[in-house]
């Protein structure tokens, strides 16, 4: 059968096609390539404002190996008088690219829809640095928020990570992290959006390669950078805190969400992480949205998929 893109996302994406054009990513130079996508992605992304009635500040962290790191805050001026939930968060860029600050107005928008605190975690990047550095980050993040949760007004035992693309693998190895540290309070739930999860999905789909807008070929630049020569070498020792579809255990992570468009290439890894959560009794949500690739609610937020992708990804980051 042949695969196509929803109607709706089919006449946004050939608009947007003939407005916008990226920079190509290259493994002969996958740093400079990154910031020239980012650079050329300016052209569309609007100006980060932040909602006005949300308070945005950096706040410094030392890592277990000695760098130091920020994470960005997002929290309601008038927030609530009694501890509450937060969301520990971790933008997307395949590993190689984004930053916390670089998604401040969808941020301060969910602050503002959910009244949940949000904090962004600028973890570091490949290639300069290799996984799993980058959820080593994000746990040094979560123990740094537990820790001073009394000062944020946050219940401890109320963090929910929540992440996307790139960042929803690093979340997902923070879980792995926290749960293998036994961290305590444990984590309230793990929000995975469209999560890279494994380095080993670098084999073309000839059916789906013409609708993706995430690559094969830009999948194997971020997994490069992450992993160097060890990517998608199925015997090689990669962390499973890098690439958490390597993890051997799944049981005892925290209650899970998940979703993919089902013209994304994470969409076999998506649904192949959720099934090993499930085989361990770990809680899981997944919704597989016909017709739409990766990043798909960017690239059309008003069409009748995204609005109901969103819509279900409210409710889960306000029900932990």
């Amino acid at each position: 059968m042949t695969l196509r893109y929803d109607a709706e996302f089919q006449a946004v994406h050939d608009a947007f096609g003939k407005m916008f054009k990226l920079e190509p990513l290259s493994l002969d130079d996958i740093e400079g390539s990154a910031r020239r996508r980012e650079a050329s992605m300016q052209a569309f992304i609007p100006k980060q404002v932040v909602h006005p009635d949300v308070e945005q500040a950096t706040h410094p962290i030392d890592t277990s190996d000695g760098h130091t790191i920020t994470v960005v805050s997002f929290r309601k001026r008038d927030s609530q008088s009694s501890p509450g939930p937060a969301l520990l968060h971790f933008h997307g860029g395949g590993m190689i690219m984004g930053s916390a600050e670089g998604g401040a107005m969808i941020l301060s928008a969910l602050v503002m829809e959910t009244s949940i605190p949000v904090f962004s975690v600028n973890y570091r990047l490949a290639p300069k640095f290799k996984g799993p550095i980058p959820a080593q980050d994000g746990y040094a993040a979560l123990l740094w928020l537990q820790n001073r949760a009394d000062e944020f007004n946050v219940d401890p035992a109320r963090i929910a990570l929540l992440g996307y693309s790139g960042g929803g693998g690093v979340a997902a190895g923070v879980g792995l992290i926290a749960r293998d540290r036994d961290l305590q309070p444990p984590l309230a739930k793990q929000i995975l959006i469209y999560p890279m999860l494994d380095d080993r999905n670098l084999v073309e789909n000839e059916g789906l390669k013409p609708l993706a807008t995430w690559t094969w070929e830009e999948n194997k630049v971020g997994w490069t950078g992450l992993l160097g020569g060890q990517a998608g070498k199925p015997d090689a020792p990669v962390s499973q805190y890098a690439a958490p579809a390597r993890a051997t255990n799944t049981a005892n992570l925290p209650p899970t969400y998940l979703d993919t468009g089902d013209l994304d290439i994470f969409r076999h890894e998506v649904v192949t992480y959720a099934t090993r959560l499930l085989e361990q009794n770990v809680p899981v949500e997944l919704h597989v949205y016909p017709g739409v690739p990766h990043a798909f609610e960017l690239i059309a937020p008003n069409i009748g998929v995204s609005k109901r992708a969103v819509e279900n990804r409210r409710r889960a980051m306000t029900d932990f």
